[in-house]
């Protein structure tokens, strides 16, 4: 091992000492934010691309919108019918015609 590959590797081993050092001395709420700073970050440049994505394309996306509806309109059918077959047999007891009360009628 070279003096150069020592002196990286010491290098590394000083700022992972000093990034843990900043991070147990940092308040609970200023990692908070870092991390919120971070998120927040992270979804305005998705946006960026999302909304590029979406002008260059417009064909394909609502291309892949529908194919999502129509994939949950399926899934939704096949619940359904899960649900018919899986449901609980009742046992209907059958009425004879002594059983009616019949009004003046005969009905």
């Amino acid at each position: 091992m070279s003096k150069l590959d020592r002196a990286q590797d010491r290098a590394m081993e000083l700022l992972a000492e000093v990034g843990d050092g900043l991070r147990r001395k940092m308040p609970d709420k200023a990692l908070t934010w870092v991390e919120t700073g971070a998120a927040l970050g992270a979804l305005r440049a998705s946006s960026k691309v999302a909304g590029n994505f979406v002008r260059r394309n417009p064909v394909l996306v609502g291309a892949a919108v529908v194919g999502v509806g129509l994939l949950w309109l399926a899934a939704r059918q096949r619940k359904q019918q899960q649900a018919s077959i899986e449901g609980q047999a009742r046992q209907l007891r059958a009425l004879r015609r002594g059983d009616y009360e019949q009004d003046d009628y005969g009905v």
